[in-house]
């Protein structure tokens, strides 16, 4: 496999007040910020650190699989660039890892993602950008 770290993106309630937090307190020069979003990316050196809706996200991987010990959606995920979303699920399935939710097209989000957890529940994802296909 070719994982590429890109992103530790934050699952929060409220991205407004996330991206303020970010941006003017903390000052991190933000890549993505649009107005009344769901979505945020600040660069943190070779990794962003994304801000995105809590239950956007759990609607977009089934809001059941929440990891068994959580009281609540996730909060946060590992965001991983592989170059073929398909062939990375096909070698993750080979270890015996269950994706949660499977290879998607994205067009929202210009990406193709598939998702799965850690072995202590953390949230994960795979992915790769449509718009470089081509």
């Amino acid at each position: 496999m070719n994982l590429h770290l890109h992103s530790i993106r934050l699952l929060v309630r409220d991205v407004a007040a996330s991206v303020r937090f970010y941006r003017d307190i903390l000052g991190m020069k933000a890549k993505f910020d649009e107005e009344g979003t769901v979505y945020a990316e600040f660069s943190a050196g070779d990794v962003f650190i994304a801000v995105y809706d809590r239950q956007m996200m759990a609607d977009a991987i089934n809001a059941d699989s929440a990891p068994e010990s959580s009281d609540a959606e996730d909060r946060a995920l590992l965001s991983f660039e592989v170059p073929d979303v398909d062939e990375t699920v096909k070698a993750l399935e080979a270890h015996g890892i269950k994706m949660i939710a499977p290879a998607t097209d994205r067009p929202v989000w210009a990406l193709r993602t598939a998702h799965f957890r850690d072995p202590d529940g953390n949230l994960i994802e795979i992915n790769h950008n449509l718009l470089s296909e081509g």
